[in-house]
């Protein structure tokens, strides 16, 4: 079996505000991702705000952290 190369994609020229977006985006999705596993291994996710940032320009962002809890009921078969 030979090994497969592997490339580069090319990325599109795209504006740094696009990139933020785009960087939010895809680490909303794996986190969501992470929490969907959780819940299947039987734990319960809860995000909560632990602060907002903000820049002194008006933008602003909230920032959290997972609180996460085993699940004690038993799962069903």
């Amino acid at each position: 079996m030979s090994a497969t190369q592997f490339a580069p994609a090319a990325m599109p020229n795209s504006t740094a505000e696009q990139r933020a977006v785009d960087r939010v985006a895809e680490a909303s999705h794996r986190l969501n991702e992470a929490v969907r596993r959780a819940i299947e291994a039987g734990y319960s996710v809860e995000l909560v705000r632990t602060s907002r940032h903000h820049d002194g320009a008006g933008n602003w962002g909230d920032q959290i952290v997972p609180t996460v809890r085993a699940n004690s009921a038993e799962k069903s078969a």
